[in-house]
């Protein structure tokens, strides 16, 4: 897609060296929401004009169809690049609407990994920021039981943190997934930076759940 002058200027401007995402916000905030320059910006298929483009997306537009879309365009992405637009899209539209949280409700079993991806980090975020946990996590961890250890990375990643945050808001459900944790063993050997939480189950949810007095 030919750029129009508007998002070319923006696009020279981000595509200098590396843009910290404060800017990227500070940018979007003086954008405000504008869906066709998005479009334009997430053409280009970079990184930094992706992250923008996600912030100044109208999420009433955000049908299926474009859904199904915007995950095969992240293909063209690196893997830590499309997890963490993908990751924007989710806080900041998805997120944001009735219409998109149905969306992203249905995606559990979507053929795009990425959108697999969305609907298990969802239902981590909304335990892990406070909200009562809806009321489906005996299917969650019936399908965690199931699949978490032939899923692809990304999504393995997010299954992975949704039990965690199961296992540490969800009292009742904590033992199951210390005990999924020590069957499957994923990430028990990753190094751990100074300061971080562990992604290993069994650690990750008695530092945390230590962390919260639960």
């Amino acid at each position: 897609m030919a750029l129009s002058p508007k998002a070319q200027t923006i696009y020279s401007k981000i595509s200098e060296g590396t843009p910290k995402f404060g800017d990227l916000k500070k940018m979007a905030k003086e954008i405000k929401k504008d869906h066709e320059l998005a479009m334009e910006l997430w053409s280009t298929a970079e990184y930094f004009p992706r992250l923008l483009s996600v912030l100044i997306m109208d999420k009433m537009l955000l049908t299926q169809e474009v859904m199904d879309q915007l995950a095969e365009d992240l293909n063209q992405n690196e893997y830590d690049q499309r997890n963490l637009i993908a990751d924007w899209l989710l806080a900041n539209q998805l997120m944001k609407s009735k219409k998109t949280k149905t969306l992203l409700e249905s995606w559990e079993h979507h053929p795009a990994p990425i959108l697999q991806r969305l609907f298990w980090y969802h239902q981590a975020r909304l335990r892990w920021t406070g909200q009562t946990p809806p009321d489906n996590t005996q299917d969650l961890m019936a399908s965690l039981e199931m699949n978490m250890e032939k899923a692809e990375p990304e999504v393995q990643w997010a299954m992975n943190f949704s039990a965690a945050q199961i296992g540490i808001h969800e009292p009742n459900y904590r033992t199951q997934c210390i005990d999924l944790g020590e069957r499957l063993g994923l990430y028990k050997d990753d190094p751990v930076p100074r300061g971080c939480t562990p992604d290993y189950l069994p650690e990750f949810i008695r530092i945390e759940a230590a962390k919260h007095g639960k």
